[in-house]
């Protein structure tokens, strides 16, 4: 599986104006294409933006790009970067220039979206039910050769229900699914041995399905990264490992694909789901996305690359009413705070405490002294959700100046 993107269609994007839907942008922009925007290579802060703003530093994402495709080829792995992160087709093509073989998506909606912009190899990580959904990928898939699929199967119902569905939808090739092992109080997958093989047995019994391979998702189990926390995680990904040995038989394909990897176990994974048997052609295929950008919080602390954080958010301070409490114009709208609230950089012993739909409250430390009006950058923890508050972000060089603008299309 190795993925191309219509760099045609990809174009185009520069050339579509700016206008108030792309909120913290500066309003002198409107009208304006990014093409436009970008050959001017205009500083950020001084085309004046409306905060807060969103940017990316392209001096980080490429940074991380190389440090991944480099680490990949060194332990003889793959790289399908899960695209939900930044639903970019933009950084999706960063991402495939880098070497990446396929994009993975969560919903049968994103993998519309990559299609849209071309994309021939998609990795969809869930077994995909829905009727309206498979008529649409068996068009794809029809209208399309070289279009490649690759999706979960976790139930003998869900193989009958998309057998029937890609059957009424008159697909011409089978699609290639991967049986999906999943672990106690974890997310989907088969919970035991004998659910795998009657899986197996099931799709292999279908005329519209392929057996492909084994899949997984280890870090539904926690992103615990001490020796006890990796413990479970090694477990599981040896349940994986079992799996495909005792189906080895059984594949399909003369390619056999495992695949497991979010951004903090991926290591693990090369470790445990590499150095197959003679005679066992296995790709090893890793679904990591947050590598992109990286941050300053969870994957900070938990991922085992040294990536540089590449997305943050800038704000005002719009009102300081009481001794060592700052607030300022970042909210829930703007930034995530499912995993930690934003991290304030440059700012020592400064803390963000609570989060409104559009203020930040911080705490501010004995040495800090921000005044009203003051803009300051914000670390994130968890890009993926802060790209979804932004539909359009520009990247940065290291002087501020703007040298793409990417859109997202959540």
């Amino acid at each position: 599986m190795t993925a191309t993107l219509d760099t045609a269609t990809l174009a185009r994007l520069a050339g579509e104006p700016v206008d108030w839907r792309f909120k913290g942008l500066p309003p002198a922009w409107s009208g304006r294409s990014p093409a436009q925007i970008c050959a001017a290579a205009p500083d950020l802060f001084e085309a004046g933006p409306l905060g807060p703003v969103c940017v990316l530093r392209d001096e980080a994402l490429t940074h991380n790009l190389a440090t991944m495709a480099r680490w990949c080829d060194r332990h003889g792995v793959q790289l399908a970067p899960h695209g939900k992160t930044h639903m970019s087709p933009q950084l999706a093509a960063r991402q495939l220039a880098a070497g990446a073989c396929a994009v993975t998506v969560a919903t049968i909606s994103q993998a519309r979206t990559y299609r849209a912009f071309g994309v021939s190899a998609l990795i969809l990580a869930n077994e995909l039910v829905d009727v309206a959904g498979l008529r649409w990928l068996a068009s794809e898939l029809n209208d399309d050769p070289n279009f490649d699929m690759l999706c979960w199967v976790d139930s003998v119902r869900g193989v009958g229900l998309m057998t029937d569905a890609l059957s009424a939808a008159g697909l011409r090739r089978p699609l290639d699914v991967c049986v999906e092992v999943g672990a106690a109080g974890g997310r989907t997958g088969c919970r035991s041995e004998a659910d795998v093989d009657a899986v197996a047995r099931a799709v292999v019994g279908s005329p519209h399905l392929r057996l492909a391979g084994v899949s997984g998702y280890e870090a539904a189990l926690g992103h615990d990264i001490s020796p006890a926390g990796r413990v479970p995680i090694r477990d599981f990904l040896s349940t994986m490992r079992s799996a495909v040995l005792r189906l080895a038989d059984v594949f399909e394909t003369d390619d056999v694909v495992v695949t497991a990897g979010g951004s903090t176990h991926f290591d693990l994974v090369a470790e445990t789901l590499t150095g197959w048997p003679d005679g066992l052609t296995v790709r090893t295929v890793l679904r990591s996305g947050c590598y992109l950008t990286h941050d300053d919080g969870l994957y900070q602390r938990t991922s085992p690359l040294a990536f540089t954080p590449a997305l943050s958010v800038w704000a005002q301070v719009c009102s300081a009413p009481e001794p060592g409490l700052a607030l300022l114009t970042l909210g829930r709208r703007d930034v995530a705070f499912d995993q930690d609230l934003p991290i304030p950089r440059g700012f020592p012993d400064s803390t963000v405490t609570k989060l409104n739909d559009q203020h930040a409250f911080l705490r501010v430390g004995p040495t800090a002294r921000p005044e009203i009006g003051d803009w300051i950058e914000f670390g994130v923890s968890h890009p993926c959700t802060v790209f979804d508050k932004w539909q359009m972000i520009p990247v940065l060089d290291a002087g501020n100046r703007v040298v793409e603008l990417v859109r997202t299309f959540f």
